[in-house]
């Protein structure tokens, strides 16, 4: 594990300048050595963006990661960091925000280090509701190990590791996170730098935790992957921009939208068939129901248009407050504790 400020130097907070931040404020020293042309360096530009509209000292700023390429992520800002290891950190960064509640804790991972090894770490941080920030690179590919299918890659993907297509379905992050009832979920794609930065702004000012999917190019291992929503030619018409309290609409004009018929997604055409735009599917991101959200989550190319934006933003109490309320009440009536006492209070055995 790998504990350091960006700067290598271990600066004492004194020396952080009390004036508005910029995007260069967080810019590290040091060399960004991800592959040319990579997602990374979007979606670096856009938390280099947000951050300084936040308020945050640099100081109270700790970005935690775990193994792969998107883990290479804290060393790129000039924040606290903590590099950890696979799968591991989102319990490193819980048990950070426990001991510091006072700081802006984010979790930066990749599809194959937080739904391979790491699966259960998310999933119960998800539940808890820590009000942390969490950044999920999704390549679909293992990219830093290169080029074996990961837990996202699509049924039949053929790779290093699966030469006749892997025979696995693939785990869908959205769809993970809403079921463990995660306060904020939403999913971006890296190449809308303007959609993205709004979506990296809205997790970052939630209070719970954070779940923002960011679909990634592997230039090198899994290119063209996103191509069928990215592309100019034909992204209006296959992608779905979501926005709180409007119809669920796409395609050139926002001429077509969703609606439900026998329990099931169907692709309408304003204006044919008699459907007005009052017939269509209203997003409400507000729900304590998830069942719109998971059926906007589970819509996918070629049969559906993908979903983009936020899914769910509900309040909820945060893990680490509800921890800190019942910490304070038990020192009011017990008093504080001393750790020799402690240890010694209940059964021991001496080993000599």
């Amino acid at each position: 594990m790998n504990i350091q400020s960006s700067e290598g130097c271990g600066c004492s907070v004194s020396e952080e300048p009390r004036r508005p931040l910029t995007r260069k404020d967080f810019q590290s020293p040091q060399e960004v050595k991800w592959c040319p042309g990579c997602g990374g360096y979007g979606i670096l530009s856009q938390v280099q963006n947000v951050l300084p509209k936040l308020g945050i000292p640099r100081e109270n700023l700790v970005f935690v990661s775990g193994i792969g390429c998107s883990s290479r992520f804290p060393y790129y800002m000039n924040t606290y960091g903590i590099h950890s290891i696979h799968g591991r950190a989102p319990a490193v960064a819980l048990g950070l925000k426990c001991a510091r509640p006072d700081l802006s804790v984010w979790v930066v991972t990749g599809d194959g280090d937080s739904f391979s090894i790491g699966t259960n770490h998310m999933v119960h941080c998800l539940r808890r509701n820590l009000d942390i920030n969490i950044l999920l690179f999704n390549n679909q590919i293992y990219g830093l190990t290169k080029g074996q299918y990961s837990p996202t890659s699509e049924f039949g993907k053929k790779t290093k590791s699966s030469p006749l297509g892997t025979i696995e379905q693939p785990i869908h992050p959205v769809q993970i996170a809403l079921a463990a009832e995660a306060t904020f979920v939403a999913r971006a794609v890296f190449s809308d730098q303007a959609h993205l930065g709004q979506v990296i702004e809205a997790a970052a000012r939630h209070k719970g935790t954070s779940f923002v999917e960011i679909l990634q190019n592997c230039l090198v291992f899994n290119d063209g992957a996103f191509d069928s929503f990215t592309d100019r030619a034909v992204r209006d018409e296959n992608r779905i921009l979501l926005e709180h309290g409007k119809p669920i609409r796409f395609g050139a004009g926002g001429r077509r939208g969703v609606m439900i018929r026998d329990m099931q997604p169907r692709l309408v055409t304003i204006g044919e068939d008699g459907v007005r735009e009052e017939d269509l599917l209203v997003h409400d991101a507000h729900s304590s129901s998830r069942a719109l959200e998971s059926l906007l989550a589970s819509l996918e190319p070629p049969e559906f248009p993908v979903a983009l934006g936020i899914f769910r933003q509900v309040e909820r109490p945060t893990y680490d407050d509800l921890l800190m309320a019942q910490i304070d009440a038990a020192v009011a009536k017990n008093g504080r504790g001393q750790l020799p006492r402690l240890l010694s209070g209940g059964t021991t055995w001496w080993v000599d």
